[in-house]
């Protein structure tokens, strides 16, 4: 099963009512078709970016859900058909969860094929070294 976001726009002027009922015809698609209903959010009445049958603002919805694409396909005929549904858009959002976790993989190889850090050679002492090493033989100069 994949994980999906659609997102539609539902008239400005329909009630909590109409809209609950728009949500309780579209769950049991999901649900039967042996998906789940991972999010639902409900943005509210913003402002379109272009007028849509005649208005200039909609109520939006989003669900996320994990669900076959049988159901899928059955909910976006659903939503076209509904009255209240101005506009819809579908979005797969698993290959994004896949095109992450192969970066991810491919950082790990590359990490591991790294060399490790070169370290110093041991016959060159580094400069802290030499300066507490005069320093350790000065104080050993006065003791005597």
């Amino acid at each position: 099963m994949r994980i999906y976001e659609e997102l539609f726009i539902v008239r400005p002027d329909a009630s909590e009512d109409e809209i609950n009922a728009l949500l309780e015809q579209l769950k049991p698609t999901i649900t039967n078709a042996g998906g789940t209903i991972d999010k639902e959010e409900r943005w509210g009445v913003r402002k379109l970016a272009y007028r849509i049958d005649k208005r200039t603002e909609g109520y939006y919805i989003l669900l996320q859900f994990t669900a076959p694409p049988q159901a899928v396909k059955e909910l976006e005929r659903r939503l076209r058909v509904a009255d209240l549904v101005m506009k819809f858009l579908t979005v797969r959002i698993d290959e994004k969860l896949k095109k992450i976790e192969k970066r991810r993989k491919q950082r790990e190889k590359r990490a591991a094929r790294k060399p490790a850090p070169p370290v110093a050679a041991p016959g060159v002492p580094s400069a802290e070294q030499i300066m507490a090493q005069a320093v350790a033989e000065g104080g050993e100069r006065e003791q005597q």
